[in-house]
């Protein structure tokens, strides 16, 4: 099994400060309102923004630093296989006879920290059914050339 490079927890701690920080903002503009109120309790206005934004970015970091851990990633003889989840443990296989395409993209995060993500669409899906997200950007060339060509290599009695 093949796990994701490091720097995807920078990335997901990354969107872990964007929704505190909205959570945070949420909680306070509400507040605002109610001044008066968490001033007879000695409350600052700010105060339950605050907390609420500190409580989701620790959770948001536990969250990128677990997930990081139980990530994995396999080529198998008839199928990709991924291992990923906190709470919730997920295995997915995707037959390389369903694959349709493979894409590789980057976001502006990713090319600051020099990462990308295959994008995997399978038949009969509406949208992008696997992602294998923190890769470097030779890493994910090399998967993607080799998904698609497994895909093309694969027979129609092989699907599951």
């Amino acid at each position: 099994m093949e796990a994701l490079h490091a720097r995807v927890r920078i990335r997901w701690v990354v969107r872990a400060v964007i929704v505190a920080v909205l959570l945070a903002v949420v909680v306070t503009v509400p507040a605002v309102f109610f001044e008066d109120r968490l001033a007879e309790l000695g409350v600052s206005t700010f105060l339950p923004g605050l907390a609420v934004g500190l409580l989701g970015l620790l959770l948001g970091t536990a969250h990128a630093i677990l997930l990081y851990r139980d990530w994995r990633f396999e080529l198998q003889d008839d199928a990709l296989y991924l291992e990923r989840g906190v709470l919730t443990r997920v295995e997915t296989a995707v037959p390389y006879v369903r694959v349709q395409h493979v894409d590789t993209q980057r976001s502006p995060v990713d090319r600051t920290l020099g990462l990308s993500t295959v994008v995997v669409y399978t038949a009969g899906s509406r949208g992008a059914d696997v992602t294998v997200p923190g890769l470097p950007p030779e890493r994910a060339r090399r998967l993607r050339n080799e998904l698609r060509e497994l895909a093309v290599e694969s027979e129609p009695e092989d699907a599951v």
